[in-house]
């Protein structure tokens, strides 16, 4: 049995570049901003970026984040600074998925379902 993922931690080499995409991406401040750990928490998850992920051998998850207008919200990551991997498209029944790099090479995944 599991309670379901709760944590996520990117390993990040610029903190304060990486802090800045991951509030456009969250829509929230930092709750933790400290030189070794960025934590996030949003709809219950949280979010951790660590400096020192790297030397520690960490490479990082690829989460799909949902978000109610990946139009937008990819849009803002771009402007912060992210790469595009992949363009926004509908992988069925109005399903869109996006994806993006960020300066450490972390892939972030963007998912928005049709509206009920």
């Amino acid at each position: 049995m599991t309670a379901g993922l709760q944590t996520i931690i990117y390993p990040v080499k610029d903190k304060d570049r990486a802090k800045a995409l991951f509030t456009v991406l969250l829509g929230a401040e930092p709750y933790v901003d400290e030189p070794y750990y960025v934590g996030f928490k949003a709809e219950g998850q949280d979010v951790g970026l660590d400096p020192n992920g790297h030397a520690q051998g960490m490479t990082g998850p690829v989460p799909f984040w949902h978000v109610t207008d990946l139009r937008e919200r990819l849009a803002g990551l771009l402007e912060a600074g992210a790469e595009l991997l992949q363009d926004v498209r509908d992988v069925g029944n109005g399903r869109l998925i996006a994806s993006v790099k960020d300066a450490d090479g972390n892939l972030i995944g963007l998912l928005q379902d049709p509206a009920a």
